[in-house]
């Protein structure tokens, strides 16, 4: 039988949304993984902006991303939801967790109880997209990127099975610490600049665009590992 949850989108920035190849867009991936869904409607998608204050620009990258799938129904969930914003987030295909600052966008999904309904929707069949701290989000643990909040770790969604780390390459110190300080039989996993990840329902891992470092603790001893995007069917990238 079918398992009926989704891949996850996990990417470090923006661009991965309109990245393509000769194969096509990336984005054609979600919406190919909701064909059954297609068949009964118009697909929804909704915009959690909550980790960068509800920035409309960024909305609007979302807008023009789902529009380059055939998505035309996007709605921007704010921190403060109304019920037809909540009964639209419960219907909704799509949803895309924003960048921003993690700490932030967790105390507004902690106080509003988005937390329940986004993993309600992944059971449910909803195809997640994280960026930057929504990736982070969607992952084991979190921890503020502003230089004024002291370094401190907090429990995330937990849907993804890694702590999520993006774009602090090469160093990835945070990464690495907190990696360590959780011990063995966790992985860490980060995301360089203009790249991503798909976490599929089998729990395979498949680097996009560029390589992801994998990080693990093994005899006491932090190890990492290159991991590397499977090569291109045929011809370049044309997005790259």
């Amino acid at each position: 039988m079918e398992t009926i949850v989704k891949p996850i989108f996990l990417f470090a920035d923006s661009q991965l949304l309109f990245w393509h190849t000769e194969e096509g867009l990336l984005l054609d991936r979600v919406r190919q993984s909701l064909s059954v869904e297609l068949a009964e409607g118009p697909l929804k998608a909704a915009y959690l902006g909550a980790s960068n204050g509800d920035v409309h620009e960024f909305f609007e990258l979302f807008v023009a991303a789902m529009e380059g799938i055939g998505i035309t129904e996007c709605r921007m969930i704010p921190a403060m939801p109304s019920p037809e914003d909540e009964a639209y987030l419960s219907q909704a295909n799509v949803i895309l967790l924003a960048g921003g600052d993690p700490w932030r966008g967790w105390q507004v999904f902690k106080e509003n109880g988005l937390i329940e309904r986004l993993i309600e929707r992944y059971y449910a069949g909803a195809v997640l997209i994280g960026i930057s701290a929504g990736a982070m989000q969607l992952g084991l643990k979190g921890w503020s990127e502003h230089p004024q909040v002291p370094h401190k770790t907090f429990d995330t969604l937990k849907i993804v099975p890694y702590v999520i780390d993006a774009h602090q390459e090469p160093n990835w110190y945070l990464l690495r610490q907190v990696v360590h300080e959780m011990g063995e039989g966790v992985r860490g996993l980060g995301i360089p600049m203009g790249g991503g990840v798909i976490f599929h329902p089998d729990w395979s891992i498949e680097p996009v665009r560029h390589s992801l470092i994998e990080f693990m603790v093994a005899d006491s001893q932090l190890q990492q590992t290159l991991l590397l995007p499977p090569p291109p069917a045929s011809g370049l990238e044309a997005g790259a």
